[in-house]
């Protein structure tokens, strides 16, 4: 096993080996130096892959829930192997917490598009405040403006973000632009800010403003299991809606922001947004109506459990419509190859990489949009 200490970082990762029906545990060593790779079989305490240069990742892309792809293999990091790694990562690298606010949840999209350009997305959730929500996060600052505050964060959903980045808050800090935002609008139209907010309280986004801030408001908007509290309940409705998922890779290639927009400006209506990492398990059940049907079910099992996926809940305006055929035609064909030829301005010919790599899953009969929304909006997301 390799001995240059001095210059790598090891984590504990692992990678579900679909041919062999086994998951498998690896210690995975990255070299930034030299962008080289080597994997250690921790089972058979072998080296599984020699250390090698493995095109197309860097050294952003390895963090506590990435998924990176070696060689076609979906490796999932899930911990740090050394004390050295940890306080190396953890010393440069960030989490913190953002809120898009209500008004501004019809430009989730663009929004999200320019927060991936420089930060990770490592949880999502869309939720509705309630008024003790907002007074034990500290969002209200003046007691003058407090209900103000309260009403206009309580007016409807808000889009929490759980971001990861180098230097994160005060990166973050500088693309979001002064809290007040009113004297800025015509020199830096660049900020989140400048472009989305009116004024102090009326500012687009919120982000925390120091490490220990950032964990009390994660642990409180995204909770471990364990907690007690649950968090800010779901907007989900669960009628008249469809369901989108936004498979693991395309999650990995940040498109979460372009996808998002597409079906913004295409007129739906995003009524709930939630990022789930989907077990084997729950994999192959939400999966089984095309066990048998499609020959790529079992390829379509492991990318669903690969990494974290985007579940939407999907709706519009006109309650009369078939919101299930309507966004399924919006998605179109299932490979993106006959999508490019035929439908080229569909979800899939833009996004879509194979078959089971195609961009996004969506609901395909009527029934099946509510029973798919609530598989995860009341199901797993217990």
């Amino acid at each position: 096993m390799s001995t240059d200490y001095s210059n790598r970082y090891v984590f504990e990762a692992e990678w579900y080996d679909k041919v062999a029906c086994i998951l498998k545990k690896f210690y995975l060593y990255y070299y930034p130096s030299n962008n080289t790779i080597e994997l250690f079989d921790l089972k058979t305490r072998k080296i599984f892959l020699k250390r090698t240069i493995c095109e197309g990742i860097k050294a952003k892309d390895f963090y506590i829930g990435a998924v990176v792809t070696i060689f076609s293999r979906c490796i999932k990091i899930i911990g740090y192997a050394d004390s050295y790694t940890k306080i190396k990562l953890e010393t440069q690298l960030q989490k913190f917490f953002v809120l898009l606010k209500p008004d501004i949840i019809d430009k989730m999209g663009e929004i999200i598009k320019v927060i991936t350009n420089d930060f990770h997305i490592t949880n999502m959730k869309m939720m509705l405040l309630t008024a003790t929500d907002v007074t034990e996060c500290n969002f209200v600052k003046d007691t003058a403006d407090k209900m103000s505050m309260i009403n206009y964060l309580t007016s409807g959903p808000i889009v929490g973000l759980e971001l990861l980045g180098e230097n994160g808050i005060a990166r973050w800090q500088e693309l979001a632009g002064p809290e007040n935002c009113k004297h800025v609008y015509s020199t830096t139209t660049s900020l989140l800010r400048a472009c989305c907010g009116k004024n102090e309280m009326y500012n687009s986004v919120y982000g925390s403003k120091n490490i220990e801030m950032a964990m009390q408001e994660l642990q409180y908007f995204f909770p471990n299991l364990k907690s007690e509290n649950k968090g800010p309940k779901t907007t989900a409705i669960l009628q008249n809606c469809t369901c989108c998922i936004i498979k693991p890779h395309a999650v990995q290639a940040k498109l979460v922001g372009a996808i998002i927009d597409d079906i913004q400006k295409a007129g739906y209506i995003i009524t709930a947004v939630q990022q789930f990492h989907v077990n084997l398990i729950n994999s192959e059940e939400f999966l089984e109506i095309y066990k048998g049907v499609l020959s790529e079910y079992t390829a379509m099992v492991a990318e669903l459990q690969s990494g974290p996926c985007i579940v939407i809940e999907v709706t519009n305006k006109n309650e009369d419509s078939n919101i299930v055929a309507d966004f399924r035609d919006f998605c179109g064909p299932m490979d993106p190859d006959i999508a490019r030829q035929i439908k080229p301005n569909t979800l899939r010919a833009k996004y879509g990489k194979t078959k089971v790599q195609n961009a996004v899953h969506c609901s395909d009969l009527p029934e099946d949009g509510v029973l798919e929304v609530e598989y995860f909006f009341k199901i797993l997301e217990r």
